[in-house]
């Protein structure tokens, strides 16, 4: 047989279970076959992974898509993400009527995005708990997200009027009813937050510490226990994205038990890199707010004992512009797509000592376990064939212009990691070759959506 595509001669790392040296045949879009050194085959084409790793190519689960060009971010943001070894994305939906605004969005992301992608369904309303079983069901989506971040004054400036712990135990219950069904949750107590905000305003503090001053972590680690107790009580999975705090984490091991649904943990690639006294100024303001090197070294912690699930980017593609110069007006969140694999390979492999095969399962197998995202996470015969080939040693500064983002800054600008992808494939084919486009995925791109688990409501 002569396959496709052969990579030849590559360290192939399995999700949490090892590395071994090898070749992986590609047929169709598909692994076809495992090679061991011994092992020979015929190719249309093979590209020497020797001293290189494979890695199942990365599905980043938390991702803003039209949060910057809404016109064109599947576009731009694909691209970016190909060139960090990203495969798919999970991003968040939200509109007012999600049954009639998901389809148009993605079909826009089937014409656009270069990489696989999928939703997650943003719930601020009645309207969309009651729906949510239809929705989910036509659209092929697992999972939703609600934000405990947007009650009350803070919801209504967004025009959120009925978040409330109501909502949230409303999503809980009919989330329940949907497989492989988990909601996510923004948490942080926004009723708290004036006491120390106001104070801080008045001072006329105006930098990035403040803000994680103005909401500490433990506001973050009590809507924690709330969503936990409330997801035990029912009966429904929840899964606390974008944790930034020790405390959190600590409330999470303490009430996880067999027997009761699951608690999953998602951190982000900065709340593993960045502090609040990072030196990048207003750049680093995001929700929630970087924290202490202390959390830092409790979140890589989680990662290496398996306490935390999943990590994505929170990838936010807005200008420079909206970024100050007034820490209280700029906007929350920042670009990230294109840099989570070699932070997390420089962090946590060069830094931390932890195996690559632990990076892999965190970016990508637990992530297609967690949104039931069909042969995707790992390598074996019959999956999707989506890899990443890193360099162990390849050294990247990274810099804002070579991004291929609508976003033209980057709050790692100037940094080198050790460790970064030298391609990146979807299906079989090239989307980036050491930090550039391929220009026939460029020009052609054959992104799809991901449409997940569609079985009989419970």
């Amino acid at each position: 047989m002569t396959y496709d595509l052969v990579l030849a001669n590559g360290e192939i790392v399995f999700p949490d279970q090892g590395v071994r040296t090898g070749s992986i045949a590609i047929q169709e879009g598909k692994v076809a076959a495992l090679l061991s050194t011994a092992e020979s085959a015929n190719a249309k084409e093979f590209i020497d992974c020797r001293d290189k790793w494979i890695l199942p190519g990365l599905i980043d689960p938390h991702t803003h898509i039209g949060f910057g060009s809404n016109e064109t971010d599947f576009q731009t943001e694909s691209r970016s993400a190909a060139i960090g070894g990203v495969t798919s994305l999970m991003t968040f939906h939200r509109s007012n009527d999600l049954s009639a605004s998901t389809g148009p969005w993605r079909e826009r992301g089937e014409a656009q995005s270069m990489i696989d992608f999928g939703f997650h369904f943003g719930v601020t309303s009645k309207l969309h708990v009651e729906t949510l079983p239809q929705t989910a069901r036509e659209f092929g989506v697992t999972s939703v997200k609600v934000y405990l971040m947007y009650k009350g004054a803070s919801g209504a400036a967004k025009g959120f009027t009925e978040i409330d712990d109501g909502l949230l135990f409303a999503a809980l219950l009919q989330a329940r009813k949907i497989p492989g069904g988990v909601v996510g949750v923004h948490c942080e107590n926004v009723e708290v937050i004036p006491v120390f905000r106001d104070p801080l305003k008045e001072a006329g503090r105006n930098d990035l510490p403040v803000w994680d001053e103005q909401s500490p972590g433990f506001l973050e680690a009590e809507n924690v226990f709330r969503v936990s107790y409330f997801g035990e009580k029912a009966e429904c999975p929840v899964n606390i994205v974008h944790m930034s705090s020790a405390e959190s984490l600590k409330i999470v091991r303490n009430l996880r038990r067999p027997g009761r649904a699951p608690i999953h943990v998602e951190t982000c690639s900065h709340y593993l890199s960045l502090t609040s006294h990072s030196p990048i100024g207003f750049l680093g303001k995001v929700n929630p707010p970087l924290r202490s090197q202390q959390d830092v070294d409790a979140l890589w912690e989680g990662i290496a004992d398996g306490a935390i699930t999943t990590v994505g980017s929170d990838h936010v593609p807005r200008k420079r512009e909206t970024k100050g110069p007034d820490i209280w007006k700029a906007s929350a969140g920042f670009p990230g797509l294109g840099t989570m694999l070699p932070i997390l390979i420089h962090e946590g492999v060069h830094k931390r000592g932890l195996p690559i095969e632990r990076i892999a399962a965190v970016t990508s197998a637990n992530v297609a376990r967690l949104y039931s995202i069909p042969d995707k996470g790992h390598i074996a015969v019959g999956m999707d064939a989506d890899f990443v080939v890193v360099d162990p040693d390849r050294e990247i500064t990274v810099d804002p212009a070579t991004q291929e983002s609508f976003s033209d800054y980057s709050p790692y600008e100037g940094m080198t990691f050790k460790g970064s992808p030298v391609r990146t494939i979807l299906r079989g084919k090239t989307l980036a070759t050491e930090g550039v486009v391929d220009a026939t995925a460029r020009r052609e791109p054959f992104g799809r959506y991901i449409h997940r688990n569609s079985g009989d409501m419970k």
